[in-house]
């Protein structure tokens, strides 16, 4: 297994797995990616520049599928965007130990994976209104997006099983205004952190193929071809997948 991880054609496999996978349900993947490049023991520093810049590739593919597809309702995402841009920036220049958000994330995760796979109705009916609805999306947005900053990655991975527990959109709704919400957030985060730090991002091009070639696929089958069941299924995956990652980082 160090020798397969050890191979940058078995990592860009990896990637573009990842990117295939969480683009197909409207995610970057940055979740996974800053996972995995801290178990394969990347620069501590690098890993957020790199995986916001993965996920800004991605999720670029993924939100002019899920446009053209016409599956972004722009009403739902705007409240999340209003409080979540700036707050995103100012993640980007608080520096906190990974491993606190790693428990975080992974009791988040759990909580997301068990939603699908343990409770039937997998919405919640919060008899909002229009008002109460974008108080509570501003208010979500400004939090994911602080998290996304801070972390160097995109949201989405909090925001689509959001949209969905809180019955605001449907599956495809919500991976519209994950690939949005995502390259928007990374695009605030990575600005901020450029002004402290930079990479040469040209040894992590193999890494940019895969994961442009990966979120290409993905994003065109679950904007098109994959049916709302077969998307929750795929997210079911994706959830267990950062788990898994977040668990061998973990313990």
């Amino acid at each position: 297994m160090e020798l397969l991880l050890s191979s940058p054609y078995f990592i860009a496999l990896l990637f573009f797995i990842i990117a295939f996978t969480y683009s197909s349900v409207g995610m970057g993947g940055g979740s996974s990616y800053t996972a995995l490049m801290a178990i394969l023991g990347f620069n501590v520093l690098a890993i957020p520049l790199i995986s916001l810049t993965l996920n800004l590739f991605v999720s670029t593919i993924g939100s002019y599928h899920f446009i053209r597809y016409k599956h972004a309702r722009f009403k739902l995402i705007l409240p999340f965007l209003v409080s979540s841009i700036p707050m995103a920036y100012l993640g980007g220049t608080i520096q906190l130990d990974k491993i606190v958000f790693y428990w975080i994330l992974m009791i988040s995760l759990m909580f997301v994976a068990a939603r699908i796979y343990l409770w039937r109705n997998t919405g919640m009916q919060l008899g909002l209104g229009s008002k109460g609805k974008i108080i509570l999306s501003v208010i979500s947005g400004g939090i994911l997006g602080l998290i996304a900053g801070i972390v160097g990655i995109g949201g989405g991975v909090y925001l689509v099983p959001l949209i969905l527990v809180l019955g605001l959109g449907s599956e495809k709704e919500a991976a519209a205004c994950g690939a949005i919400f995502i390259w928007l957030n990374s695009a605030a985060g990575m600005a901020s952190r450029l002004q402290y730090n930079s990479i040469d991002l040209t040894e992590h091009i193999p890494l940019i193929v895969a994961v442009v070639v990966g979120g290409a696929m993905g994003s065109f089958m679950g904007s098109t071809c994959f049916s709302a069941k077969v998307m929750e299924k795929i997210l079911g995956v994706v959830i267990l997948i950062a788990l898994g990652f977040l668990m061998q980082k973990i313990f």
